[in-house]
């Protein structure tokens, strides 16, 4: 059996009979299982289990539960989630091309429909009888109904929603791939593409200018730039007029330089094009949209298309060559490339915890200073929230990111409660060596502590501080403990390492008296205190960042300097993002039976 497919539409159908689902961008997948076999074949007919075994061998641990659907076909799409409404394509063809399944990283498939039941066929069904027949069997199954990264199992259905702009918001803000809408009275045709069937694609548009011309093939390349060189973005043939698409040619041709069938062309012609994504470096889908001949050629940014790829609208970047770490020719544009990359993974630990930053206006080499209150000048998109009299911004988006790094915001201190309570959601231990010459201190520090903690069976996430020293988070949910409590429970560990550890560990609040020891702070976790935030940049000489690490990476081998922006990039691009589960652990009652102890 081969899918029914959706056709692309630019217009989006509306009526009380249409249902719209989130499109996302991973494999096409037939799920059949009966008595014999468990099977996941792609569109073109290959079996993807061999790469991805999880979702067999898923079904063989609960086969008892299965059996009676048997046999069955399932349609969906394998992925490896984002957000609920986003997925990572670039990582599952890693993990296909691997064709093992040694990668820790979760995949999913998202079940969407259902084609045979106990051995009926059941695809000449209206769409809406099917979908209550799958969440039927999704319930008798106790399969998620709902489209959860945080959730393990990995079947779950896809949620259809009765409103495009409810889903729509939704697929924009987490840079979805788009919307399938389907008509509920549609069956379900065998490879057939159906106008029943209209996926609706979140393009993007951003700015590019002409570099080529293929005579073979009639595409034309487009380029941007970044610190002086030439960014090759990819090559489009549509959506250009047949009368502009001639008037561009005869330029390039004049203009231009010709070796074989490529011609070549200086910087100078700037059109906006649309695109789906950014894929190895080459735009997905592009369209050509319209000249921009109002810009100039060095508007069209490296930057601007990482922004617009982000749906970062709205937002004015300015100097983005200004030097900020001039020794390493790191500039702002750097900088704010990071704040886009990481922006996924360093969000959940900014949303809704009033924000603190340090702000550095001339670079690293001119002065620093902290900014709390929300300054003035801010657009009207930054959030803010007042606490004590002082207006403190709200950072739960790219946007708000984004505008925060223009204003050179480099460091992003956060409190250990969101602005909605008072209690804390975690505890942070901060292991501060006397210098950087003492890092093997705070090693030795965090795996004591995790040792303390293992007996407890409290789960704990270590960190980097970005400068000298080791942070170990500990979630612990919301609106639980008072700070007067998790004070108890800082306190009887700090207390404990230091009388075990006198000669290295101290709680001496008075530097003179440490000595070279290393400080245990537990007294910075309190209401109205900081730490650094996940993944923040820090303002010290090479520009390390507060990076989280797994815990068999605190060793002596441990380079702090080497976790530089660049390095945190790639280690999170390639599926190493140790506190990605951190929000969904629940350890309340293990940490409340230490506390109510320490009573």
């Amino acid at each position: 059996m081969q899918p029914m497919m959706p056709t692309l539409s630019f217009h989006i159908p509306e009526g009380e009979q249409w249902l719209y689902e989130p499109k996302y961008d991973g494999f096409r997948t037939i799920l059949q299982a009966d008595e014999d076999r468990i099977s996941l074949m792609s569109r073109n007919g290959n079996d993807l289990s061999p790469s991805f075994p999880e979702i067999k061998h898923f079904i063989e641990r609960h086969i008892e539960k299965w059996r009676p659907f048997f046999p069955l076909v399932l349609d969906g799409e394998l992925v490896m989630l984002k957000t609920a409404f986003s997925a990572d394509v670039a990582s599952l063809k890693r993990k296909w091309k691997r064709k093992s399944d040694e990668t820790t990283e979760a995949y999913q498939l998202l079940v969407f429909d259902i084609l045979l039941l106990q051995g009926e066929d059941i695809t000449k069904k209206p769409l809406s009888s099917r979908k209550e027949l799958l969440s039927s069997v999704f319930q008798q199954l106790g399969l998620p109904l709902h489209v959860s990264p945080e959730n393990p199992v990995p079947i779950q259905m896809i949620q259809a929603y009765h409103q495009f702009s409810q889903l729509w918001e939704k697929i924009v803000q987490h840079e979805g791939e788009g919307v399938v809408c389907k008509h509920m009275l549609s069956t379900y045709e065998n490879k057939k593409r159906t106008s029943q069937w209209l996926k609706i694609k979140n393009f993007k548009e951003a700015l590019f200018f002409v570099t080529g011309f293929d005579s073979n093939n009639g595409y034309i390349h487009i380029s941007v730039h970044h610190k002086g060189a030439i960014v090759q973005a990819g090559v489009f043939s549509h959506g250009m007029p047949d009368n502009q698409k001639q008037a561009l040619l005869e330029i390039i041709k004049k203009k231009g330089k010709k070796e074989n069938h490529l011609y070549t062309i200086e910087p100078a012609i700037c059109m906006k094009v649309r695109f789906l994504s950014i894929d190895s470096g080459s735009l997905r889908e592009p369209s050509f949209h319209s000249f921009a001949l109002e810009h100039n050629w060095t508007d069209c940014t490296f930057l601007q298309l990482k922004m617009a790829e982000a749906n970062v609208k709205d937002v004015a970047v300015t100097h983005i060559e200004k030097p900020l770490w001039p020794k390493y020719d790191i500039q702002k544009q750097d900088f704010l490339l990071y704040l886009l990359e990481i922006s996924d993974y360093m969000l959940p630990f900014l949303k809704d915890r009033p924000l603190t930053v340090i702000r550095y206006p001339h670079g690293l080499l001119g002065e620093a200073f902290f900014q709390k209150n929300c300054p003035d000048y801010a657009p009207e998109f930054i959030q803010t929230k007042t606490i004590d009299g002082i207006h403190y911004i709200i950072c739960n988006d790219k946007k708000t990111l984004m505008w925060l790094g223009n204003q050179l915001a480099i460091e992003f201190h956060i409190p250990f409660n969101t602005w909605k309570e008072k209690q804390p959601a975690e505890i942070v231990f901060d292991l501060d060596p006397p210098s950087k010459n003492e890092f093997h201190l705070a090693i030795y520090a965090a795996n004591k502590l995790k040792e303390c903690l293992d007996r407890f069976e409290i789960a704990s996430f270590p960190k980097l501080s970005g400068n000298k020293g080791i942070q170990v988070h500990i979630p612990i949910g919301t609106n639980i403990f008072s700070y007067e409590e998790t004070r108890r429970f800082t306190s009887f560990f700090a207390n404990y390492l230091a009388e075990q550890h006198p000669n290295e560990f101290t709680i001496e609040r008075l530097k003179k008296k440490r000595g070279s020891r290393l400080y245990i702070d537990f007294l910075q976790h309190a209401e109205g205190k900081t730490i650094i935030s996940p993944y923040s940049v820090r303002g010290v000489e090479n520009g390390t960042v507060a990076a989280p690490l797994h815990w068999n990476e605190v060793n002596e081998q441990l380079d702090a300097e080497s976790f530089t922006m660049d390095y945190c990039i790639n280690r999170v691009k390639s599926g190493i993002c140790p506190m990605k589960h951190y929000f969904s652990i629940d350890q309340h009652e293990k940490i409340k039976a230490i506390v109510e102890h320490l009573l």
